[in-house]
């Protein structure tokens, strides 16, 4: 029986499992991309760490909200194994993209100046984070799991695991981390769940 998206979130051992997946491989997943970079250069802008953590919390809870529920609904039109196909495919394609190391673009910082630090990084991380791979890794997640609430929490758990302590020690906290090897724990990651949710369709074959 599927989940219903409005669903109280029962603490299941499908739904610890479904919260702390998502809250690792999207924690490993940011290090490096372009919205921790992102809050990296909000935090040398605006020297406010308290105001751009709420706004990347806000910003965060909507996207993933938003792309959890697209994961969710995908999830009711299809069959097990199409779904199952689908779902093993995208996760091998961000296991390659985690690889390749982000940089931030003009559009991504475009607002930074024209709000204070809450408004900036609400807008501004939103923004950045729309077709980005924490959001895809959200949607791919909540349609594997298909539990909404606990998917949307473990990757909003995990986006602020990654990005509160640069907001609040910036370079010197990202600067010390071995951001390559993090890359590739977590292609791995996503990789073994690729292989993980291709196992159905390979018994089905």
């Amino acid at each position: 029986m599927r989940v219903s998206l409005v669903s109280l979130p029962a603490l299941s051992g499908s739904s610890v499992e479904a919260f702390t997946v998502s809250t690792g491989i999207v924690a490993l997943a940011e290090i490096g991309d372009k919205t921790q970079l992102l809050a990296l250069l909000l935090a040398a802008r605006f020297r406010r760490p308290w105001p751009i953590v709420w706004g990347i919390l806000v910003a965060t809870v909507v996207n993933h909200a938003l792309a959890g529920a697209l994961g969710q609904i995908v999830s009711l039109y299809l069959s097990d194994i199409v779904l199952h196909a689908i779902v093993a495919v995208s996760f091998i394609i961000v296991a390659g993209w985690t690889l390749i190391p982000d940089k931030l673009e003009e559009g991504d910082t475009a607002p930074i100046g024209r709000y204070g630090a809450f408004m900036a990084t609400l807008v501004a991380f939103f923004l950045a984070e729309m077709g980005d791979k924490t959001q895809i890794a959200t949607v791919v997640l909540a349609a594997q799991f298909e539990q909404y609430v606990w998917v949307v929490l473990g990757t909003t758990v995990g986006m602020m695991l990654a990005n509160v302590p640069v907001v609040f020690m910036g370079n010197a906290a990202a600067g010390r981390l071995p951001l390559d090897i993090i890359r590739r724990v977590a292609a791995i990651a996503f990789l073994l769940m690729g292989l993980y949710a291709a196992w159905p369709v390979w018994l089905a074959l």
